[in-house]
């Protein structure tokens, strides 16, 4: 059908169909379809459903745990909203107190601190809710991300650390992530490091947050590669 696969996501597909551009994404049985011209969106949906059983669910508002809301002026609201209530639930912690931030500053846990966890299953399955929730919420990409480090062999302190993450959502679960319409199209990164904070490898984190105007489209925070010897 013309689709070219992205080369920064194997789920995403592209069609430049003039000076039109339609762009699938694809998760397993899943599709999200759009595109500058709703005509040939159209077209592919007619002929994607003259090979496969479709069923057209009409515009955006649910997708994997995302939920879409529209504003006149063509702000797009994504949020998880939905994803978190549940995950508060599941763990028995929907009336928890709320918490400022989702970790402690300076605060880096060490790899055997605290007893070990009798089932790490808990722990593990946690950390991964978390880490999709990630996609829309980057203001816990660095605390999730250090819980990440402690999934071989979570101790309780670990465990308490995720707690603290859901205590921040508990207090923070309306948040949603803002894309505007009307914003300029100029590329803004902002990023960051510190030095050597990790106390198991000696390695530095580095986080960044790409703009696109107004619009955080990619955002990550991760574990240097290597041992740094400075802090340039």
């Amino acid at each position: 059908m013309g689709f070219k696969a992205s080369l920064s996501d194997s789920s995403l597909f592209v069609k430049q169909d003039g000076v039109d551009v339609i762009i699938l994404l694809l998760y397993v049985d899943d599709i999200i379809l759009t595109g500058s011209s709703s005509q040939k969106v159209q077209k592919v949906i007619t002929e994607l459903a003259a090979v496969f059983e479709l069923k057209d669910m009409g515009i955006l508002t649910y997708f994997l745990g995302l939920q879409v809301q529209y504003k006149v002026n063509g702000d797009i609201f994504v949020s998880q909203f939905k994803y978190i209530k549940d995950l508060l639930h599941k763990v028995e912690m929907d009336s928890c107190k709320p918490a400022a931030t989702p970790c402690k500053p300076y605060n880096s846990l060490l790899l055997d601190e605290g007893g070990m966890l009798a089932d790490p299953s808990l722990y593990q399955g946690l950390v991964g809710s978390l880490q999709y929730l990630t996609f829309t919420r980057l203001d816990i990409a660095f605390a999730v991300n250090s819980m990440c480090q402690f999934m071989a062999s979570p101790t309780e302190m670990h465990f308490g650390a995720v707690k603290c993450i859901l205590r921040f959502l508990q207090g923070t679960m309306q948040h949603v992530i803002t894309f505007l319409a009307n914003t300029e199209l100029g590329i803004t990164t902002f990023s960051d490091s510190d030095w050597a904070a990790d106390l198991n490898t000696r390695r530095s984190v580095t986080v960044y947050v790409v703009y696109i105007g107004c619009n955080p489209v990619s955002w990550q925070s991760k574990k240097q590669s290597s041992v740094s010897r400075s802090s340039a």
